[in-house]
């Protein structure tokens, strides 16, 4: 933590600002997380210890609620455990995921005390809890977890007032970070980091945070690494400026996003890009054919069109019904292509979805030139090191590799690692993957420049050898990764 220092922020109340000059990619600072637990509708497919994602896990044999990948894994969580353990079986069932985390916030800040670690620059009882800027239906939210807590807390256990526990859930509800699984791709939990809460936001930040699952690996929980967050710069940072992360998705428009940090985390963004309704205009843009731009009336009417069609792609997106999101997508689409621009975000979100079933449904080629046309409009709009970014063009380079395209396959998968190197560094899964990825098709690239023929025979024989494997099950808009912290639908 030598690197970064606490300060009042203009505007902001308390901030984080650099104490040293640092470069892309630098580590500002990693955090383990005070208490985190895995989403409800994920407890029996994510690992409650180190939050991978498996095809079988084992259940704890005393609650019959916790999953682990195997005994190593049960052992090293263990100790967040065992006090939940109890209560859920005297409970007769496990609450929901606020209140569980809640209770793991309380046990832990009652063995250890406030500050937890020599790290912690902050107390969760200085965090903000917004208690008193909440919509009634937060507050009435809240009444009831609380209910449900103090049934769930156990008897034999330090009591705690309404208070108390009003400020700690009011702080995991506007301060939960979205846990990811080991590749960064799905939200499968929510924690409590207590100096992540003190970065404030901007929405072209200097920083990202991603989860470092850490090593579970070994046999002894003495060499395991607790999962974390590491706060990464996204580019040169000079000594003495404030660190900044972006709380919603950029792709967002300035109004879409100011309602979105007002509803959600309580209060109007004023960076230059919100004041300046900076690429506002990139996001909503008409077609222009032969200098000629299309009037704003149909720009907005296939604007409008495409909004209320993406949330019935969602739905069907959600019931796992792909043949109807491609079709829905295509009608879309041919509505949509002759009036907006390449960089319109409802035609990137149309691309985007279809481009991800048509990989799932191996359909390589559609998804390919899809997926191309994604990266191409998110170049335009995102931060340079954006790892949205990133991860686009990882899903284009993959799907031209898989089409045969090595050339631009290859090209794409360097451009990924690249800016994943920034955002996640050099020992994240992802990162990993895409390394070994990077060197596979520079091998094939390298074979496909001296010979083409001599290429594609080979990688046809390959093939009829060993099938292409099935691409992972396209994740709804909910499952993936939108905002930095997690709100409770």
């Amino acid at each position: 933590m030598e690197a970064i220092a606490i300060f009042d922020a203009p505007g902001k109340g308390r901030g984080l600002k650099a104490t040293k000059e640092m470069w892309a990619g630098d580590v500002v600072f990693s955090e383990a997380g005070l208490a985190a637990v895995v989403f409800d509708s994920m407890a029996e497919r994510i690992c409650h210890s180190c939050f991978r994602s498996q095809p079988k896990l084992q259940r704890c044999g005393q609650c019959r609620f916790a999953h682990y990948c195997d005994r190593t894994c049960q052992r090293a969580g263990w100790a967040e455990h065992k006090d939940e353990c109890g209560a859920i079986k005297t409970y007769g069932k496990a609450p929901n995921e606020t209140v569980r985390l809640t209770a793991r916030i309380v046990w832990r800040l009652d063995k250890e005390g406030s500050l937890v670690t020599d790290t912690q620059m902050t107390t969760v009882e200085d965090l903000e809890d917004h208690i008193f800027g909440m919509p009634n239906d937060d507050l009435q939210e809240i009444k009831v977890d609380i209910h449900n807590f103090l049934d769930y807390w156990p008897r034999n256990k330090k009591q705690h007032t309404v208070d108390d526990l009003s400020h700690i859930f009011g702080v995991v509800n506007c301060n939960g970070f979205t846990v990811s699984d080991q590749k960064g791709l799905q939200a499968v939990g929510v924690g409590l980091f207590p100096n992540l809460c003190l970065v404030n936001h901007d929405c072209w930040p200097n920083c990202t945070v991603i989860l470092n699952h850490g090593n579970q690996s070994a046999v002894n929980t003495m060499f395991h690494s607790q999962p974390r967050i590491e706060l990464r710069a996204l580019g040169k940072i000079s000594e003495g400026e404030e660190l900044t992360v972006s709380y919603v998705d950029y792709l967002n428009v300035s109004e879409d996003r100011q309602s979105l940090l007002k509803a959600q985390y309580f209060f109007d963004c004023t960076c230059d890009h919100c004041k300046n309704h900076t690429k506002d205009d990139v996001k909503m843009a008409g077609k222009e054919v032969d200098g000629v731009k299309v009037p704003e009336e149909q720009v907005k009417e296939a604007s409008d069109y495409c909004r209320v069609t993406l949330e019935k792609i969602n739905k069907s997106r959600l019931s796992g019904d792909y043949h109807e999101v491609v079709v829905m997508c295509r009608d879309c689409m041919k509505r949509a292509e002759p009036v907006l621009a390449e960089t319109h975000i409802y035609l990137l979100k149309l691309w985007s979805t279809l481009s991800e079933v048509q990989a799932y449904l191996q359909f390589v080629d559609d998804a390919a030139d899809l997926s191309r046309k994604v990266v191409e409009g998110y170049n335009k709009i995102y931060h340079p090191n954006n790892a949205a970014l990133g991860l686009a063009t990882m899903r284009s380079g993959v799907s031209h590799w898989q089409a045969g395209l090595i050339d631009v396959g290859h090209g794409m998968i360097c451009k990924a690692y690249a800016i994943l190197m920034v955002t996640h560094g050099p020992t994240h899964p992802i990162t990993q993957d895409l390394e070994a990825m990077r060197m596979q098709t520079e091998m094939e690239f390298r074979m496909f420049t001296q010979n083409e023929y001599v290429y594609h025979s080979m990688r046809e024989a390959a093939l009829k050898n060993r099938p292409m494997t099935m691409m992972n099950e396209p994740v709804s808009v909910q499952d993936g990764i939108k905002n930095l912290f997690h709100r409770r639908k």
